[in-house]
């Protein structure tokens, strides 16, 4: 394996970049931010209903109608009424004056006048699929044995015989089309053609199951068994399947509107604009069976499904309201100790029965919302920022005050009368008020020397600055004086915390850590070094280079496929790389350094992560993708609910033959960020299934981080 390791070192490709210094990016780096349209989901609650489905939904004016199988709820922009039916509805439809008509078995009713009109005795048993007012008298009633036309009579389309009718929409002109299970139907000059006779891809096969009007007058969309497709009046004909992005099928429902086509599917509603976009799951939807879709205005619809009713608005956004949300969100009910972490909801969603309990890393995600702060501040001067940054050190100065050992920091701390969860290593603290966790891990050490530096530079003053220096110099006076290690109650290493020569340089069992713990180690001593002044810090890192040769293991810090890939050991690398790409002041031993971090970037910018680009973007001086940054960072949801999502479905996602290093399935490409679970930036962007029940929140500040720090650089700059 090291032979491996070295002959990789050497491949390393010697591309010099000349980095950033201080706080501006060079000018063509940057990315300059306005408004956009942010996505809103809000569930659409009818008083005394729980999870009813919806199969129909019409608009009238300021009045929205909602037909279940056996009421109709009326919303006339304030309140809901409600209307029980005395029959089972199958379907529904609205005639040209708005007046609502249901399909129950064997009959059409006008729901405004009371009035039924019987389908014929032949008919009686056959199924109401869909209904259609061609004009002010003549209905279309298309069943599960064919279609029905009534202008006073029935009578029935004889080329529909024993073919289920699913949908109809209208062409151009007196044009009719039908989507059926043995065709698609078009009506002119009172014809009936079966295109499937003739025309149509033998590929799509025969069964089609919606069907409606497109942008342009004569246009027709419709949904088949595989794919979504246009039959275009001027000849501009498309066809779309998974392999074009269609991300599942058959597609049962359609609206196109002026300027995006909406899809709904058994398994999923479907946005089709600039990109595709796809929405399932409790973040988007009460149920996942998609049956209608309506618009209620430009940026607005409903979407009804098996569960009930969801509303997703797009609304007018920009970076600074999103920061806002998130901080403010955070503050309400994030905060344990003043510590930051994901919160629980004693009921799913619920977040007024929110609760914020002790997490295994509360130091590192502490410290990535430390660092947001005095990128915020740095930027804004803003006081909130300023007084955020100071309470949120003083909990992490906590951390290595609660215990005894001097210089270790504790993973967390809770109240003497505190649950401390279920597993972990607690001990009391001295004055008998607090439980501190121990077996400190190296993610622990990453953030805390990640965040101090900047608190210290950017921040503090005066006594706190006193403080910060204090913290750092004993936290790696310890690591230093223990031969690189972190040392717990017990006298032993701690399981991840150990940098030391003799492990990463001569251990088997230290392979994989060898480059990314040499490049932490470095970067913690060059920011102990610039923070406190003590030259022990620098003569430990030169001793580190020079004789143990870390800059070099440095170059293959990323592991990847063949090698087995931690997604989480990106964050322990990238969050280093800045500090160490900020307080490296050598010109010589930076170029290696620009080697190895450009080396990762590009193992990791298929991840689409924002944070990673801006980092590099900073670190290496040139532009590492930062339109993507902004994209993600546009495209993270406002919802960050750890509702469970699942994608190992969906037609547009490829699945790769290697699963991930825990066994799980993956696809061959990122999954949009809106479209995955909520997850840190540790995590693998290409897993299919995020399982989740919608109790646990994420804390946001994954999202801070990358939008100040791109802030504080210039790299992101608000219109």
């Amino acid at each position: 394996m090291k032979k491996i390791l070295n002959q990789l070192s050497a491949l390393v490709a010697a591309m010099i970049l000349i980095p950033i210094s201080g706080n501006l990016a060079a000018q063509d780096n940057t990315s300059k931010t306005g408004t956009y349209l942010q996505e809103i989901k809000k569930e659409i609650l009818i008083p005394g209903e729980n999870e009813p489905e919806i199969i129909r939904l019409f608009k009238s004016g300021n009045n929205i109608d909602a037909v279940s199988k056996d009421k109709i709820f009326r919303y006339n922009g304030k309140n809901w009424s409600t209307e029980n039916l005395d029959f089972q509805c199958n379907t529904a439809t609205s005639d040209l004056k708005g007046n609502i008509w249901l399909a129950g078995q064997g009959f059409v009713y006008n729901q405004t006048e009371k009035k039924k009109i019987e389908l014929p005795s032949k008919a009686k048993n056959d199924t109401i699929l869909c209904l259609f007012w061609e004009n002010e008298k003549t209905v279309l009633a298309g069943t599960t044995s064919g279609l029905w036309i009534w202008n006073g009579n029935w009578t029935k389309v004889s080329e529909t015989e024993e073919i289920s009718v699913n949908q109809i929409a209208k062409g151009e002109g007196n044009d009719l089309w039908l989507a059926t299970s043995n065709g698609i139907f078009q009506r002119q000059d009172n014809q009936w053609v079966n295109l499937n006779d003739y025309v149509m891809d033998a590929g799509l096969l025969r069964n089609f199951f919606s069907i409606a009007p497109g942008r342009n007058p004569g246009d027709v969309i419709f949904g088949s068994t595989f794919a979504i497709s246009q039959i275009a009046a001027d000849g501009d004909h498309w066809n779309f399947t998974g392999d074009d992005g269609l991300p599942f099928g058959p597609v049962t429902t359609i609206l196109q509107t002026e300027n995006e086509l909406w899809l709904g599917t058994a398994n999923g509603a479907i946005k089709k604009d600039a990109k595709w976009n796809y929405y399932n799951g409790k973040r988007w939807l009460p149920g996942n069976k998609i049956n209608e879709i309506l618009q209620t205005d430009k940026n607005t619809v409903w979407i009804a499904t098996d569960k009930g009713i969801s509303e997703i608005t797009q609304v007018n956004y920009s970076f600074k309201n999103k920061a806002d949300y998130f901080e403010r969100r955070l503050n309400e009910r994030h905060l344990h100790h003043n510590l930051v972490s994901d919160c629980k909801f004693e009921t799913p969603g619920d977040t007024a029965s929110s609760s914020c309990h002790t997490n295994n890393n509360d130091g590192l995600w502490t410290s990535i919302y430390l660092a947001a702060e005095s990128f915020r501040y740095a930027a804004t001067g803003d006081k909130e920022a300023y007084n955020n940054a100071v309470r949120t050190f003083l909990a992490m100065e906590k951390l290595q005050t609660v215990n005894p050992i001097p210089g270790f920091v504790a993973r967390s701390y809770v109240a003497i009368d505190e649950s401390t969860g279920h597993d972990g290593e607690w001990h009391i603290s001295a004055d008998g008020k607090w439980k501190w966790k121990g077996d400190t891990s190296s993610d622990e050490i990453v953030g805390h020397m990640f965040a101090y530096p900047l608190f210290y530079e950017l921040v503090a003053n005066g006594e706190m600055k006193e403080r910060v220096k204090a913290v750092v110099q004993k936290l790696m006076g310890h690591i230093v004086d223990n031969n690189f290690h972190l040392i717990d109650l017990d006298g032993k290493l701690t399981r991840w915390g150990v940098w030391s020569p003799d492990s990463l340089n001569g251990s088997n069992k230290w392979l994989y850590e060898k480059g990314i713990n040499s490049l932490q180690i470095l970067s913690f001593l060059e920011s102990a070094s610039f923070v406190t002044g003590d030259p022990k810090f620098e003569q430990a890192y030169q001793k580190l280079i020079k004789e143990h040769h870390y800059d070099q293991n440095m170059l293959v810090q990323k592991m990847y496929t063949p090698f087995e890939i931690n997604h989480s050991d990106d964050e322990l690398s990238f969050l280093p790389y800045y500090c160490l790409m900020r307080y490296s002041k050598d010109a010589e031993i930076r170029k290696t350094y620009e080697k190895s971090l450009l080396r990762s970037w590009k193992a990791e910018k298929h991840d689409r992560i924002p944070i990673w680009n801006i980092i590099s973007t900073a670190g290496l001086g040139t532009n590492c993708e930062m339109q993507i940054a902004m994209e993600e960072l546009q495209e993270y949801p406002l919802d960050i609910i750890k509702w469970g999502v699942y994608n190992n479905h969906r037609w547009d996602l490829r699945k790769n033959p290697l699963t991930d290093r825990f066994g799980k399935a993956q696809a061959t490409k990122t999954i949009a960020i809106d479209e995955r679970g909520i997850t840190k930036w540790n995590s693998n962007t290409f897993l299919f299934d995020y399982p989740g029940d919608g109790t646990t929140e994420d804390d946001g500040a994954a999202w801070l981080l990358p939008y100040w720090m791109g802030r504080y650089h210039k790299l992101i700059i608000e219109n």
